[in-house]
């Protein structure tokens, strides 16, 4: 009976994220597209169908990665970025776009999307070096505050060399859906088949650690090379979604509270779910960024950040002082 209803819930998330993928290619900033031959056959298939689907993987995998991070740490409050993977991302592109009049040709092999990408590895790879490894939580938590803070400096330093670079950086800073192509889908949906997989996997050492780390450890599981992985899927997932689509705010952060009560406290249905409910998130988002103010089109970080703010506002309201999120 309970397999039944997780099971209907996980249906009517996959039905609402169908209808918005729908809803994304008919509807753009120019108006509504219904004519599936001619110029508008262009429009729908190689730009709108394909950024709808990019924006609703990429919000799969900051939910995914959302998801992770709060059962990791233990905290409610845990995003993706808080390992050092964004400020690392935006160091990336700022490097590229600095250095990238030098003529160097493995910067333009690289690109701006390695750049981010590049840069989130390195970001999260720095914060465990300076936590002196995966061990302790609570010092990976701070180590990826301290990293954040350093390449964000790092970053400052760029757009002062270059203050003409300032525009794109910011541009990156506020989330950018409109160059999304199949490429980006491809590779965000190769990404999201992998971080799932092998986060349903080894979801059992969620639920030991959701109980407290001696618990779990007395369960025989081996937690420090289970916390490795789930850094490397967070950092996997979160890489990929910024390198195709900038800092996104809050669907990391909000999508695990969306669908928290659906999911029963079960860690694999919370996962799976928070995956999907990142997605349904930045695709609305994408879509009421490029139909609201038509045609004008606001960078879709702004409306995640308004909702995911207004939602996480009333929910601290209905939440008593001293209980857990």
């Amino acid at each position: 009976m309970e397999k039944n209803h997780f099971l209907g819930k996980l249906i009517g998330l996959v039905i609402l994220s169908a209808i918005l993928v729908l809803l994304g290619t008919l509807l753009g900033s120019i108006g509504a597209s219904w004519d599936l031959q001619g110029a508008d056959q262009t429009v729908l298939f190689d730009i709108r169908l394909p950024r709808s689907l990019g924006a609703y993987l990429a919000g799969a995998l900051l939910g995914l990665a959302g998801g992770i991070a709060q059962s990791l740490f233990r905290n409610p409050l845990a995003d993706p970025y808080l390992l050092g993977s964004a400020s690392g991302a935006l160091l990336g592109v700022g490097g590229i776009l600095c250095f990238a009049y030098l003529g160097n040709s493995w910067l333009e092999i690289i690109g701006l999307n390695g750049g981010a990408f590049l840069g989130a590895f390195i970001g999260v790879l720095a914060s465990l070096v300076l936590a002196g490894g995966y061990r302790s939580s609570l010092r990976l938590l701070l180590s990826g505050v301290v990293i954040s803070v350093i390449l964000g400096a790092a970053n400052s330093l760029f757009t002062f060399i270059r203050p003409d670079l300032f525009q794109s950086i910011q541009s990156f800073m506020l989330g950018n859906t409109t160059l999304l192509n199949w490429s980006g889908v491809e590779i965000m949906g190769i990404a999201l088949l992998l971080c799932l997989l092998v986060t349903l996997i080894i979801s059992p050492a969620l639920d030991a650690l959701s109980l407290g780390e001696n618990t779990a450890r007395t369960l025989g599981l081996p937690l420090d090379q289970l916390r490795l992985i789930l850094i490397g899927v967070l950092a996997l997932a979160t890489g990929c979604a910024v390198a195709q689509t900038g800092l996104v705010a809050f669907v990391g952060l909000a999508a695990p509270h969306l669908v928290r009560k659906l999911s029963g406290g079960r860690q694999r249905v919370q996962l799976v779910f928070s995956s999907l409910g990142g997605g349904i998130l930045l695709l609305s988002s994408d879509l009421m960024a490029r139909t609201l103010f038509a045609p004008i089109e606001i960078p879709v970080g702004v409306v995640t950040a308004v909702l995911g703010g207004i939602y996480l506002l009333a929910l601290l309201r209905r939440t008593p002082v001293g209980a857990r999120l």
